[in-house]
């Protein structure tokens, strides 16, 4: 199969569909690959690299007559006549939002896949080319933030006075969301967020945020993995959050999105107007309209109150090597997908749901919207007009069983404190003081375990291999004792000591490569 890769047209775009690493997985898959004639330029990627990858470089019609074409953006009206009929399209498409472009794309024969149309199960997480762009993009938008800001994000004390840390206030706890807490909060700024999805509240703190919480129905999150509208009232809880929140912050970072639909609105022009002078809002929904009323797309727009509102739409772009470099290997993924048999042969199945999901067209016919795909762990909603009774009753038991936990647990440590006692009161003094240690050990082990957040994990199992590691070396002191049973101990403490050492740094380092760069030493 021929893969064209063609130049992106959008203004601004510096992003290109594929790097010369995953041209060479492409190649080794089997297929050809037309790359136009400086495609990757504004991404740094000159023709040589992808002529070294394997790649053909061509003219802007060879690359637009493959077999299958990958791009960035959607194409402009004047580009759908460039692809030949019966040909396949991959890109991000907006489906929901032009129904005309799918409309020019069954007519001309083309099978349309929508990049930006990946279900949200696991499965597919290597074909979410919105994880992917979203997550460069918050992490863009922490850092337009930080430019227009002007002021540091960590609190200083120097000899000439001292500097509070950045307030940060961000309104989504997606995939963008997630990476713009990470970022502000690693830069030392105060970080607090807000998500309809209840669930998402120790994602947040994870990376380092606080989660503001109002009450909400269980299941705010849709099916889909995404959030649902909330109903008048909660939107108007909701908002009187934003305009606490906001009024406190320094930096707003707003990233709500609904599938298929203009973004909504949750900063009003009030809310920006009770913002201190010099505060900055970067609104990543600006594309789809705004969450910020005062956005205006492509823009950065300054109140009369000296409130800076970023409205940039090309956020990823931005980043182009790194976005190009995910983009890429999303793409390959894709092909990977496609092409199962390794034979260069595009087999497409509707069957799969996430195939099924992504293809908007196909043999003249527009297949947008897809069958819904759940991914959703809650039970589904009773039937109308069904008894509420019944529904109450699990609920009761699922309540009961935290409480009968906790004193199954209680009477637990109850049992292990009077053995303790009693083994403490027929030991030699020697024993005694160390079997004080053990005890005083496992009780701040177990709180350092469990209160830890999850972004220390990695760090604490590095700690804890240390710690392994001397238990080891004490283990083996004890092994030439004359005392069987002293022996056996040690013999046992220095197999697990062992298995804990070794499988702790596999752990960590298997960890570690899903940081690196791929290729790199």
């Amino acid at each position: 199969m021929l893969i064209g890769v063609p130049e992106e047209t959008l203004p601004g775009e510096t992003r290109v569909a594929a790097t010369p690493d995953s041209v060479r997985r492409l190649v080794a898959l089997g297929h050809e690959v037309v790359v136009q004639a400086g495609a990757g330029e504004r991404a740094s990627f000159p023709d040589g690299h992808y002529a070294e990858a394997g790649a053909r470089i061509g003219s802007r019609e060879e690359a637009w007559g493959a077999d299958l074409v990958v791009k960035i953006d959607a194409p402009q009206v004047e580009e759908v006549p460039l692809l030949r009929r019966g040909a396949v399209l991959a890109t991000q498409l907006s489906p929901g939002q032009r129904p005309h472009l799918l409309a020019d794309l069954a007519e001309r024969g083309v099978t349309a896949l929508a990049m930006d149309a990946v279900p949200r199960i696991s499965r597919a997480q290597s074909l979410d080319v919105l994880s992917s762009m979203t997550n460069l993009g918050g992490y863009r938008a922490v850092v337009e933030a930080a430019h227009e800001y002007g002021s540091v994000f960590t609190g200083q004390v120097t000899a000439a006075g001292s500097v509070p840390p950045a307030k940060v206030f961000v309104i989504g706890a997606g995939v963008a969301g997630l990476a713009a807490i990470g970022t502000a909060a690693s830069l030392g700024a105060v970080v607090r967020a807000f998500d309809v999805r209840p669930e998402t509240a120790e994602q947040v703190e994870s990376m380092g945020g606080e989660f503001v919480a109002i009450p909400l129905p269980e299941g705010s999150g849709g099916a889909d993995g995404y959030a649902r509208e909330m109903d008048a009232d909660l939107e108007a809880r909701a908002m009187e959050v934003y305009a606490r929140e906001c009024a406190d912050a320094d930096i707003v970072i707003t990233t709500a999105l609904v599938p298929g639909r203009p973004a909504p609105r949750l900063i009003t022009a009030e809310t920006v107007a009770a913002m201190r002078p010099g505060s900055v809002v970067v609104d990543m929904a600006a594309r789809n309209g705004g969450n910020c009323e005062l956005t205006e797309p492509g823009e950065l727009v300054t109140t009369d109150n000296g409130v800076k509102v970023v409205g940039w739409t090309d956020l990823p772009a931005r980043l182009p090597i790194q976005a190009s470099q995910l983009y890429g290997t999303n793409v390959a993924n894709l092909v990977a997908l496609l092409t199962p048999g390794s034979d260069g042969r595009l087999v497409l199945d509707l069957d799969d749901e996430v195939q099924r999901a992504m293809t908007v067209t196909r043999e003249g016919e527009v297949l947008w919207p897809p069958p819904p795909v759940s991914v959703s762990a809650a039970p589904p909603p009773a039937a109308a007009g069904g008894d509420a009774a019944p529904a109450a009753a699990p609920l009761a038991r699922s309540e009961e069983v935290p409480a009968l936990a906790g004193r199954r647990g209680t009477v637990r440590i109850a049992l292990g404190a009077v053995l303790l006692v009693l083994l403490a009161s027929v030991s030699p003094p020697a024993l005694l003081g160390h079997l004080t240690v053990f005890v005083l050990a496992v009780i701040v082990g177990f709180y350092v375990i469990t209160d830890v957040s999850h972004a220390l994990h990695t760090p604490l199992l590095a700690e804890t291999n240390a710690i392994s590691a001397i238990i080891l070396v004490g283990a083996i002191l004890q092994v030439g004792s004359e005392d069987p049973v002293v022996r056996a101990l040690a013999l046992g403490a220095v197999a697990v000591a062992s298995i804990n050492v070794v499988g702790g740094f596999a752990v960590t380092g298997r960890m570690l490569r899903m940081f690196r760069r791929e290729g790199a030493s």
